[in-house]
């Protein structure tokens, strides 16, 4: 039976009770927490003065397969562990060699391999043997619908709160990329007032420069209430600070909203609970606006809007459109939804 990969928490918790593993993989299209993982160990398991002798940090394309394996077969001087780490080692060529390196690490060295923006083909023979003698990761992107769970989490390591409003705003603005998330939310908690735990809508709209009243969020819920004075005003907003609201950011989130919306129908327990357990959301309380927006749309009407919503896309590239601007494009793909 093939061992079953460590998830992020549980190759945390092991670095942090100091269980190391000889080579961690660490590879996939979400950056974030590959840094997180290989910066903790060239961080951690080595002291200030062990690290002058034991620890190596190369980047793939200054190295070859060769130069890591031989790195990695040092012995530590004065020191239990060395730490060898290869960044962007998606770079290093013939990468299959490190089969001979497998067969038998060296338990005195910790090689840490960071793969970004791709990930191993698991169907080599080789690769499984990775997560045999060591930790093979891959670090996914997160769904759209998982941000507002990261970024509450991210939130209460740091002992603070954030409003729902306030979280859908930083998901809908911010988006999938975690390394930029993170970077927003510390630049929200610097400027916090003193004695103040909790981000607010009106906080982030000081800080970040995302109004309150006039963004995504709330024209999704214009949208799911079938609200057309207040969409309308909304993207007249949007028309007047094209920079701040690109089309694109908006079409993205529209397009994930109505296709998790798709998908809902298919649930076959329709309450808060059932649907949240169907669409694999984290927290029961965002089904509430699936559950809404099924009372107003149909599921004929929604596949409709998916496509409006392609179609506007292709147009806003320059598909078959050589005169309509962003805004006018807008305005027209809204009212197709709400009518």
């Amino acid at each position: 039976m093939a061992k079953q990969e460590l998830t992020f928490d549980e190759i945390m918790s092991g670095l942090k009770a100091k269980q190391y593993a000889p080579i961690y993989y660490l590879m996939g299209e979400e950056g974030y927490f590959i840094d997180l993982i290989a910066n903790y160990i060239i961080d951690h398991v080595l002291t200030n003065d062990e690290k002058e002798f034991n620890l190596t940090v190369a980047y793939g394309a200054d190295v070859d397969i060769a130069t890591v394996i031989n790195a990695a077969k040092r012995y530590p001087m004065m020191s239990q562990y060395q730490v060898v780490a290869i960044k962007e080692a998606q770079n290093i060529k013939n990468m299959d060699e490190l089969a001979f390196y497998l067969q038998k690490p060296l338990l005195s060295t910790i090689l840490v391999l960071c793969h970004k923006n791709g990930s191993l083909d698991r169907r080599k023979k080789w690769v499984a043997e990775i997560g045999k003698v060591g930790v093979l990761f891959e670090s996914k992107k997160l769904k759209d619908n998982q941000l507002p769970q990261f970024i509450n989490s991210y939130m209460k390591q740091k002992g603070l709160e954030i409003d729902n409003k306030a979280t859908q705003m930083m998901a809908d603005f911010v988006g999938s990329d975690l390394s930029r998330m993170t970077g927003e939310l510390d630049k929200l908690i610097i400027t916090l007032p003193q004695g103040q735990k909790r981000i607010t809508p009106e906080q982030i709209e000081q800080n970040i420069g995302i109004s309150k009243e006039f963004n995504n969020f709330e024209l999704r819920n214009a949208l799911i209430e079938k609200d057309v004075l207040k969409a309308n005003r909304i993207i007249n907003y949007f028309a007047k600070n094209p920079k701040t609201n690109p089309i694109q950011m908006t079409l993205a989130i529209l397009f994930s909203f109505f296709s998790t919306l798709f998908m809902a129908y298919y649930a076959p327990d329709k309450s808060e609970t059932g649907v949240a357990s169907f669409l694999e959301l984290r927290q029961s309380w965002t089904a509430k606006d699936y559950i809404a927006a099924m009372r107003k749309y149909s599921g004929v009407k929604v596949m409709q809007i998916i496509h409006e919503i392609r179609y506007t896309d292709a147009r806003s590239k320059g598909v078959g459109n050589n005169s309509v601007n962003d805004a006018d494009l807008l305005r027209e793909l809204i009212y197709k939804i709400l009518h």
